[in-house]
């Protein structure tokens, strides 16, 4: 299963809420994960949908429960 529908589905059956893959990906930048980047996007760019600040602690919850983020104190703020 690929990773980002793994988290949105996890959310989803958790908290109820659907989450955008856009925030997904601003949430992993976040915490000093790699991401691709897509073809259509401009270099340098502002993100258009920055992911919302009380999703963010929802999203890294999952990040770490699948295993794709570390703990607590290895995360960057």
């Amino acid at each position: 299963m690929d990773s980002y529908e793994a988290i949105r589905a996890d959310i989803r059956q958790r908290y109820g809420l659907v989450v955008k893959n856009c925030w997904i990906a601003h949430v992993k930048e976040l915490n000093g994960l790699s991401i691709r980047q897509a073809p259509n996007r401009i270099i340098g760019a502002r993100r258009r949908y920055p992911c919302p600040d009380d999703a963010r602690p929802m999203i890294e919850e999952s990040l770490q429960r699948l295993g794709l983020l570390g703990t607590s104190k290895d995360r960057i703020t």
